[in-house]
């Protein structure tokens, strides 16, 4: 790893509940960080609401679990509720120590449900000390049960608010505004997705960056001017915080930066120049003086292609079972709609380059291959891929099937035999690899699948970069637990009809 990266990485990224206001400029002496804003506290504020809210809930649950199962009696029941509700406080105070109300620590669910669990586990001790201080004796039992009921009812808590707060952000509410040093390609890339994915929480107000001259490096985000004058700009914007683009200022000028910025109160975040490799593979761990990010490599041999081969055959043999009264009748329709087999099979390019029929119901008129060439003039998609929205080739009840996905319902045959893979990129034609450079090529590690990263994120409202990237990621990124999130992700992308292939 560079020394710049090496260097950069001395930096604690800063995403937390919201921004701090800036006093001073960057070159004045250190000072104690200003005072939280209003607007900052308040969804903490909230989300401990909720959380008492939920406390209140699972104590209950668990008092009338505990009088119905008679692990402690009707008697011990209530005196379990009372216990655990005067020690409300204190729960509280156990999730604030876990980092419950940091979003930094709990970005990502899989954080917040052991941080969730822990707390619990500590909340609950903490029942039993005030039980016993007050000459209670709980049961044993019962503490199991209240223990179990506040992971289970707090999760569900936070996964509520954490959607709730999701719809405020996308609506422009709870949003802080941020500042981007750095206007160079991964700088412009940041304020690009966060533009186009505001349920993020970040509003860009601005870059600053020396070298750059354009007014507006993305369009609507100004250029507010050079690093060195951040602080003086960070007056007009006293509750923004900033998001340092590490390949775009030297590692000398951001560490003397953020030192200054974190001692105004200002929130800094540093990239780590990965943009495509899963946060979860990274680690921190030192090297002599320098924090190292240590990349965790991809498995995907030994056990977890066993276990990633049989869920597909399980879950594949299960949906062709469960889907064949819906192909009886789509059969049916297919046939009466327009003349053709039912069944439509195309070559398709499998893990390693090898060529495979892939299946699908037919959607299109029977010499739709042929005339593609003529359309080719009115293709709406970029790169290698062909995409018409109204186009003439496809049937009435095709249209249906293709909005549903009921034509690729056959695939799971491919599944079964092993040419597919329930998730993974999309089964390119021979034609588009041919067109693929090498880095792209390298999707072809890992057999196609039904659904993917793709198909979840846009699919064919993507470009053909998104499309590779998304591809990339999930080679480079892959594990099961991935694959359950995209497989339970795909449900609603096909009711809510987003995107058409």
């Amino acid at each position: 790893m560079s020394e710049r990266t090496a260097s950069e990485t001395v930096l604690r990224p800063i995403s937390a509940e919201g921004p701090e206001p800036s006093t001073t400029s960057a070159v004045a002496a250190p000072q104690a960080p200003a005072p939280r804003s209003a607007s900052s506290l308040r969804p903490k504020l909230l989300l401990m609401a909720a959380d008492a809210l939920a406390i209140v809930t699972f104590t209950t649950f668990a008092a009338v679990l505990v009088s119905r199962l008679d692990l402690g009696a009707l008697h011990a029941a209530k005196q379990l509720w009372w216990t655990s509700v005067l020690t409300i406080p204190i729960w509280l105070g156990v999730f604030a120590k876990q980092r419950l109300y940091n979003t930094r620590f709990i970005g990502r669910r899989i954080d917040e449900f052991r941080r969730v669990v822990n707390a619990s586990l500590l909340g609950t001790l903490a029942v039993a000390v005030a039980a016993n201080i007050a000459g209670i004796l709980p049961s044993r039992g019962g503490l199991v049960v209240l223990c179990l009921s506040a992971v289970v009812i707090v999760t569900i808590e936070r996964e509520i608010a954490r959607r709730i707060f999701l719809r405020l952000r996308s609506g422009g509410q709870m949003v802080r505004s941020v500042v981007i040093a750095g206007a160079n390609p991964e700088g412009r890339d940041i304020a690009a997705m966060l533009q186009s994915e505001p349920w993020l929480g970040y509003e860009v107000v601005g870059f600053v960056d020396d070298s750059v001259l354009t007014l507006e490096p993305v369009p609507g985000v100004p250029l507010l001017g050079g690093v060195s004058e951040l602080p003086g700009i960070l007056h007009e914007y006293p509750n923004a915080s900033v998001i340092v683009a590490a390949s775009a200022v030297e590692s000398a000028v951001t560490n003397r930066l953020a030192r200054d910025l974190l001692d105004q109160g200002v929130h800094v975040e540093l990239s780590s120049t990965l943009r495509d490799i899963s946060s979860q593979r990274l680690t921190v761990r030192p090297l002599g003086r320098f924090p190292i990010v240590y990349v965790e490599p991809v498995t995907r041999g030994g056990w977890r292609a066993w276990a990633k081969r049989t869920f597909d055959f399980i879950g594949a043999g299960a949906l062709l079972v469960a889907t064949a009264p819906i192909m009886l009748v789509v059969a049916v329709a297919v046939k009466l709609d327009s003349k053709g087999p039912v069944l439509f099979r195309q070559i398709r390019v499998g893990r390693d380059s090898e060529p495979f029929p892939v299946l699908k119901i037919r959607t299109m008129v029977v010499d739709a291959e042929a005339r593609l060439a003529e359309l080719r003039e009115l293709n709406e998609a970029d790169g290698p891929l062909f995409k018409m929205t109204d186009d003439p080739r496809i049937t009435r009840v095709g249209r249906f099937l293709r909005v549903t996905s009921l034509d690729e319902i056959p695939q799971l045959w491919n599944v079964v035999r092993g040419d597919m893979s329930l998730v993974g990129p999309r089964p390119a034609l021979p034609h588009e690899t041919e067109e693929w450079d090498a880095l792209l090529t390298q999707r072809l590690r890992v057999k196609p699948g039904i659904t993917g990263m793709w198909q979840v994120s846009g699919r064919s409202d993507t470009s053909f970069e998104d499309y590779t990237r998304l591809d990339l990621y999930y080679v480079d990124n892959w594990s099961l637990a991935t694959d359950l999130a995209i497989l339970a992700k795909t449900v609603p992308v096909v009711i809510l009809r987003k995107g058409a292939k």
